[in-house]
């Protein structure tokens, strides 16, 4: 949770420039559906325990980032609630 704390942190004052718009953009980002399907894959595989080290360095990338824009997202939320208050 900590990390989590601190990238938050890093990311106010990027985040803190978002027009509606941005924020909005970023709430519908979305993978496409090869995309989800590969994570799923791995996710899979990962809880199986059968991911290889390249496989594994691969899934961990997309946690990050998935970590990263789930961040973000919540951040917009919160400025177009501002917005709307």
């Amino acid at each position: 949770m900590a990390t989590t704390s601190r990238l938050d942190r890093i990311l106010d004052p990027l985040t803190e420039a978002f027009t509606p718009r941005m924020a909005s953009a970023l709430l519908e980002l979305r993978v496409d559906s090869e995309l989800e399907a590969r994570i799923g894959g791995l996710r899979l595989k990962a809880q199986e325990g059968t991911l290889t080290p390249a496989e594994d360095a691969e899934y961990k990338d997309f946690v990050e980032a998935i970590d990263l824009i789930s961040i973000m997202q919540a951040k917009a939320r919160r400025i177009l609630a501002k917005l709307c208050a």
